[in-house]
């Protein structure tokens, strides 16, 4: 058992941990020159605009983070305050985190810039323990989460700095990244958090009715109008457009595929929900790596077709013979949703990297493929092996990153999970798992399933 102290003691933490950032915030962080008050008649006036452009798209992600995931997770029909809560409460932790971590890596004469596109990057990097969080969904407490949260950002933010400044990879949409990273990090810490084998049946309260399944198909919804958003806000020139044409397609054709894939492996030839609030998605995460690519619409759509496919077959097959032979408890799928869809994604680019010429991409190679450029292109970094790489070179270190990245994410979820197991983290019991009750006061119903089916009435009218 555990008292109420205990609970208040975690929050206790969080909020020192929150001043710890304010002083950060204080003597790190600075406006970016294009933020400030131009000086009159200055010749670099109007370079805010820059910055000012992106914020529709800055809305998009904003919606997709706390809306999105959010509803997407509500699924448990005791766990919505928890799903919609403590994605709120992470996100805004994680932001400001982000902010500071991947700060740290690109500071400029000892200080942090502090521009809408930085926003923007701490935003994105806030999806990664979100997607953990689905792999561990109802079977932590909020303390462990949050925690492992901020661990899991530092090490996401020295990750994305290997992979795209160091490796020089190719990760428009953050498949790679952000993905990738968030969901092998969820499956090792739920691989360390496993059950004991005479425990490893589903809890009483894990599972969906009527009304929960609505509610994270709005999060479905939101997510798959606002993808494009979320792969093309950091694309650079006409690579921006080519990122929305094909995440669209992509995610279009997943979608169809989703639909008729479902119908012919599920239970009587029926649809499944799960499949539908959640492969539908896959277009999205697999097209990522190449979003801002020469794909052309038959590339993107065929991309589609498999990340859909794959993600349903996962649902149907691969999902319930992880829980039943490894005893890992995906609540969510992340591994259908995100993480083998990122694989696609990262084979593609190998594939669509190996056919780059200059030709091609005139004068965005530097931007896309900043190590395929011979001589000096600008960039402060070392670049492992140099510049001048061709085609078959930079596809191989397509690979390379994301092995590293499955590396670096597995690892650091094995530590993760061991510190959240064997230290003085309280461990839910199996019993506690998947319910509000636990941490939030919930209304008081005499009788809960006539009160779930008069919901359910108000919403059907």
């Amino acid at each position: 058992m555990h008292t109420p102290g205990s609970k208040v003691s975690g929050y206790i933490v969080l909020m020192i941990v929150q001043i710890i950032f304010l002083v950060l915030f204080w003597l790190f962080v600075r406006y970016e020159k294009a933020v400030l008050p131009a000086p009159i008649a200055a010749e670099d006036a109007g370079s805010a605009k820059e910055h000012v452009s992106k914020y529709p798209q800055f809305q998009d992600i904003q919606v997709m983070i706390f809306i999105g995931f959010g509803f997407l997770m509500t699924f448990l029909r005791k766990y919505g305050y928890s799903a919609t809560g403590y994605t709120l409460f992470m996100a805004a932790l994680v932001v400001q985190w982000a902010v500071l971590m991947k700060g740290f890596l690109h500071m400029d004469g000892g200080k942090i810039s502090l521009s809408l596109e930085s926003i923007i990057d701490a935003d994105i990097a806030a999806a990664v323990p979100l997607i953990s969080m689905g792999a561990l969904l109802g079977r932590t407490t909020p303390i462990q989460l949050l925690c492992m949260s901020i661990f899991e950002v530092a090490l996401f933010a020295g990750n994305e700095y290997l992979a795209l400044n160091i490796l020089s990879i190719c990760d428009c949409g953050g498949s790679i990244t952000v993905h990738a990273f968030g969901a092998y990090f969820g499956l090792a810490v739920a691989l360390m958090l496993r059950p004991a084998s005479d425990q490893n049946d589903a809890g009483k309260h894990e599972g969906a009715n009527y009304v929960s399944d609505l509610f994270a198909m709005i999060g479905t919804t939101f997510l798959w109008v606002y993808w494009p958003s979320f792969n093309s806000v950091l694309a650079e020139g006409s690579g921006g457009e080519r990122a929305i044409l094909n995440t669209f397609l992509s995610l279009a054709a997943a979608t169809v595929t989703t639909f008729v894939v479902s119908a012919l492996v599920s239970h009587e030839n029926k649809l499944d929900m799960v499949h539908v609030q959640n492969s539908t998605l896959a277009g999205g995460v697999a097209v990522g790596t190449v979003c801002n690519l020469l794909l052309g619409a038959h590339g993107a759509v065929l991309i589609g077709i498999i990340a859909g496919t794959v993600s349903v077959l996962g649902y149907r097959y691969l999902t319930p013979w992880l829980t039943s032979n490894l005893r890992i408890h995906d609540t969510c799928g992340v591994h259908n949703l995100h993480g083998m869809p990122a694989l696609i994604s990262a084979i593609a680019s190998a594939i669509v990297a190996s056919m780059v010429t200059a030709d091609d991409y005139q004068s965005e190679l530097q931007d896309i493929f900043p190590a395929m450029v011979h001589g000096n292109n600008g960039t402060v970094t070392k670049i492992m092996g140099g510049l001048g790489r061709n085609a078959s070179t930079q596809a191989g270190y397509q690979l390379f990153g994301i092995a590293v990245t499955l590396l670096i994410a597995i690892g650091g979820g094995i530590l993760a999970g061991g510190v959240m197991k064997y230290t003085s983290f309280r461990n839910l019991e199996k019993d506690e798992q998947h319910q509000d009750e636990q941490y939030w006061e919930v209304p008081a119903v005499e009788n809960k399933e006539e009160y779930e089916l008069k919901i359910t009435d108000e919403l059907l009218l």
